[in-house]
């Protein structure tokens, strides 16, 4: 049985700790500072300990002993729940979509005699597996274009949006340089330009540039292809008023702030719906032709809701935890999403999330 130290007990660190611990595979205990958030788990039959996951010292006594550290934090503390797993011998899982953090955890993984795999949620996470093992079927390829977006299904204020995962990484995302490659080279886009509007369904959307997303495939696919990038999909108008809060009224420059009113006055919401679409087109057999994935994956009702971003994230890193499990990825040193197979993903029992889910939209 795989012992796991599971770094956070909100919405989606929950998630992960149910989905491992219902298996049997899993030894899992949770860590977090909230004994509010980990009372839940523990009457649920889950191991837990209060930790201040700020504190490196304090994570670091928590996550000894386990063979892996699957971290659910806030995006600021993957440097240092990563260096306590390294420094304890644990293989290491985050969902973080910081680029500066990837990269340190990278050169942290270089020497490493456990395995280290940041980005294993969404976006980056199961986005690039998508669109690498799409890529890889052309004989050259043109265009990549990923684009992605966590929605609510009914959306009834200005910016049409409401909270669906965290505000500390929805703000990072929007005001940090964003990598792609245009023209065979390698550039940072600003972040809420490349402004574009597609349909989908009869839906009408919108999507602009936004950080992270990629994760390493501008590192995989650099001399490969022409153009790649990925983009954050919203209802049209959200990036106008988002520029507006973000250049106009400064708070760019003032980021807490932003989250703060963000929090006191946009509600959260588990009735969302996650967009996934891929297009790579390029050359085979002396064709120009485009392949397409798109995928609808909408909240589950019951009597333990789950929003759709809880479900994918949390697909995407149990599924990455459960192929490393099984020996089907490197196990030791840097993992990257393209390391993973789409039809190793898909046929897991956690990935299958994204294909056997009723209501389910595809194109592939």
């Amino acid at each position: 049985m795989m012992k796991i130290a599971l770094l956070g007990a909100g919405h989606i660190g929950q998630t992960i700790a149910r989905l491992l611990h219902a298996t049997g595979d899993y030894q899992v205990t949770v860590l977090d500072k909230s004994a509010k958030y980990l009372s839940v788990l523990a009457a649920e039959g889950i191991a837990t300990k209060e930790v201040d996951s700020e504190n490196k010292a304090a994570l670091m006594a928590g996550v000894r002993g386990n063979d892996a550290v699957v971290n659910a934090l806030p995006y600021h503390l993957a440097i240092t729940a990563a260096e306590a797993a390294l420094e304890c011998g644990c293989h290491y899982f985050d969902l973080t979509e910081d680029v500066a953090a990837t990269k340190a955890i990278m050169a942290m993984a270089k020497d490493a005699k456990t395995a280290f795999m940041p980005q294993c949620g969404l976006a980056p996470g199961f986005i690039g597996i998508v669109a690498h093992h799409l890529a890889k079927q052309f004989d050259e390829v043109r265009d990549v274009q990923m684009r992605v977006g966590a929605l609510p299904a009914f959306p009834t204020n200005k910016l049409k949006y409401n909270l669906t995962w965290s505000v500390d990484g929805l703000i990072n995302e929007y005001c940090h340089p964003c990598e792609a490659i245009h023209g065979g080279d390698f550039i940072q886009a600003l972040p809420l330009e490349g402004l574009e509007h597609f349909s989908l369904d009869g839906v009408e959307y919108e999507a602009f540039n936004t950080s992270g997303g990629l994760g390493t495939l501008c590192e995989t696919w650099s001399g490969k292809v022409q153009n790649l990038d990925y983009k954050t999909v919203r209802y049209p108008g959200h990036r106008d008023l988002m520029k507006f809060l973000l250049e106009d009224l400064a708070l760019a420059g003032d980021q807490e702030q932003l989250k703060d009113i963000m929090r006191k006055s946009m509600p959260a919401t588990m009735q969302d719906v996650v967009l996934v679409f891929v297009t790579v087109s390029g050359m085979k057999n002396g064709q120009l032709l485009q392949e397409v994935f798109a995928r609808k994956i909408f909240a589950e009702r019951g009597e333990k809701p789950l929003s759709a971003i809880q479900i994918t994230t949390a697909a995407g890193i149990c599924t990455a935890v459960d192929l490393f499990r099984q020996g089907k990825l490197p196990q030791k040193g840097f993992i990257r999403q393209e390391d993973v197979a789409l039809p190793d993903f898909l046929a897991n029992r956690f990935g299958m999330a994204y294909e056997t889910q009723r209501n389910v939209q595809s194109i592939a």
